[in-house]
Order: C-alpha cells, then structure tokens, then sequence
C-alpha cells in the first residue's frame, strides 16, 4: 500500500513537471521549425494542459482499468468547474466575456450531450471513440480555421506568450520535447498502477479514483493556470483555460482511451458522474447572465456554491464506498 501511494504522488509530481517541460519543448519546436503563433497557442499549448488526462486516460485503457479512463475524463471536468472555479471566484469573481457565453458554454454543453447519449447502451464502443476523435478534429480545425481569421480566441483562451515570444534554442527544445514525453509516459503508468493498486487493496472501484484523486492530480496544469491568471489580473484567461479543457476531456480524452480500447460504462457514471458534470456546465452559463439577465460575472458567492458542489459530490463518492463495504 506504501509502495502505491508513493506511486500516486510521484507519478502525480512527475506527470505535471514532465507536462509543462513537454509543452515548453514543443511550443518552441513549433516556434523554430515556422508553425504560425496562433497555432501553437490553439494546438501545442492546447494539448499541452491536457496531457495529464490524455496520458493516464490512455494508459489505463490500454491496461483494461475502464473506470480509471473514464473517470478521470468526466471527473477532471467536475473538478475544474466545481473547485478549480469556485476556488478561483472565492479568491477574486471571475469575468465572464460575451463570447463565452455565446459559444464556448453552449459547445460544450452540446459536445456534453453528445457523450451522454452514448453511454446510454452501457459502453463506449471503439466506433463511439472515433466518433468523439472525429467531432473534436472538428471543433480544433473550426477553431483555428476562424483564429485565422480574427473572429475567435483560440479554444482554450490561453497562450504562452513568453514561450512563444522568446523560443529556448532548437537543439534545448527538442530535448526537453523528449525527455518530456517519455516522463510522461513513465508518470502516468506510475499513476495509473498506484490507483488501481490502491483501489484493489481498499475495495474502491477505479471509477472512483478516476473520479477524486486522478482527477485532481491531472488537473493541477489548470489550477496552476487559474490562480497564475487571477494574479496577473487576466481573469478572461480562467474560462477559456477550463472550458477549452472540458472540451479535451469530453471528446480526445474519453475518444482516445475508447478509441484503444471499448469501455464497459456503470449505469451510475450516467445518472451521477455525467449528469453533474452537465448540470456544472450550464451552472457557469447561468451564473454568466445572471437571474436578470447578462451580468458579466462569476461571483464570490457563485464560487463558493461551486465548491460546496464539490465538496458534497466527493463526500457521497466516499460515503457510497464505506458504506458497500460495511
């Protein structure tokens, strides 16, 4: 059990550094070898804060850990909407730009439903994984094709400017690009064999600890983002970070590890995991216009809703797996 929770916080430590060091590396690739600003922003950067749950999602499918996969997908969104933006509304209201509530929102809520109503027969099929891959090429190539031109943000709203700005030389570059990757590897695999130990030894199923604990880990890039945005006073930064995640999560994440391999789908991941997580995403288009109409804000009392969500969906979580094994 020790060697496992080792395992979990070393992978977990190692998958964030190895990320970031994976995603600096690219972008300044991308810089040298004349990939366009804009690109780099919507693509490598963008894949850059999913890495995590790309990584793990797809090593515990490929390990046959369903739960894991697809727990980490829908519970990295949970707990980017519920803590990571009701924390960062607690420390300072969020600004909500029209465009999100236009068209960021309402994508997700729809590509959200798309997911939902292909758990419905109880599995994702590798057909339902290609069908995800394929909506989300969609969605990418939309996206920059209007970045291009000038009538969008870049999905994810996020670019690093000064890794785009001032490139590490090619030869650094490429060398961290790969000393990245393969920690990648190497940390989600840590990961994933130290949730499934755990979850073996205490009984809990992998959905769970897809759900709370990988969740959490995978989506320290964003939180990291959140709290470096609210600093910088560049709250328009904190939406679209979140919001171009769900939509990694929902369509590559969970579209990779089906993809890989089919996925058998508990009848409560429906009813209780992808439900919230719906409910979640049409609370921040509710809480963007307000009861009386558009109000541009994320409010101090919005976040702390969000994060007693949060708090009461990981409380039952637990209370169901002490109570099935009483």
């Amino acid at each position: 059990m020790l060697m496992a929770i080792a395992a979990i916080l070393a992978g977990l430590v190692l998958l964030v550094w190895s990320a970031d060091r994976f995603v600096e590396g690219a972008a300044a690739t991308a810089k040298h070898l004349g990939m366009p600003t804009l690109l780099i922003g919507m693509v490598i950067i963008g894949f850059g804060t999913s890495a995590p749950e790309l990584a793990v999602s797809a090593m515990a499918a490929t390990d046959g850990n369903p739960g894991l996969a697809l727990g980490n997908g829908y519970g990295s969104n949970i707990t980017n909407i519920a803590l990571i933006v009701g924390l960062t509304a607690v420390i300072a209201p969020i600004a909500v730009h029209s465009q999100v509530i236009r068209k960021e929102l309402p994508l997700l809520i729809v590509l959200t439903l798309i997911g939902g109503a292909q758990l419905l027969d109880g599995e994702l099929s590798r057909l339902d994984g290609w069908v995800l891959l394929a909506v989300f090429s969609a969605v990418m190539g939309w996206s920059i094709y209007q970045g291009y031109k000038g009538k969008a943000d870049p999905l994810g709203g996020e670019t690093d400017a000064e890794i785009i700005a001032h490139p590490m030389p090619l030869k650094v570059a490429v060398i961290w690009l790969v000393i990245g990757l393969v920690l990648l590897i190497a940390s989600s695999r840590m990961l994933v064999w130290g949730a499934v130990t755990i979850a073996q030894s205490l009984g809990v199923s992998d959905l769970v600890i897809g759900l709370t604990i990988v969740a959490i880990g995978t989506s320290l890039p964003e939180l990291a983002s959140a709290i470096a945005a609210v600093k910088k006073n560049e709250h328009d930064l904190i939406l679209g970070n979140i919001l171009g995640s769900g939509i990694f999560n929902t369509l590559a994440v969970v579209g990779l590890a089906a993809a890989i391999k089919p996925l058998k789908v508990d009848p409560e991941v429906l009813y209780r995991d992808w439900t919230l997580m719906l409910a979640l995403t049409v609370g921040l288009l509710v809480m963007g216009f307000g009861l009386t109409g558009w109000r541009k804000v994320i409010t101090r009392l919005d976040g702390s809703l969000l994060m007693l969500v949060y708090v009461s969906y990981t409380g039952y979580l637990f209370y169901t797996v002490a109570a099935a094994a009483a």
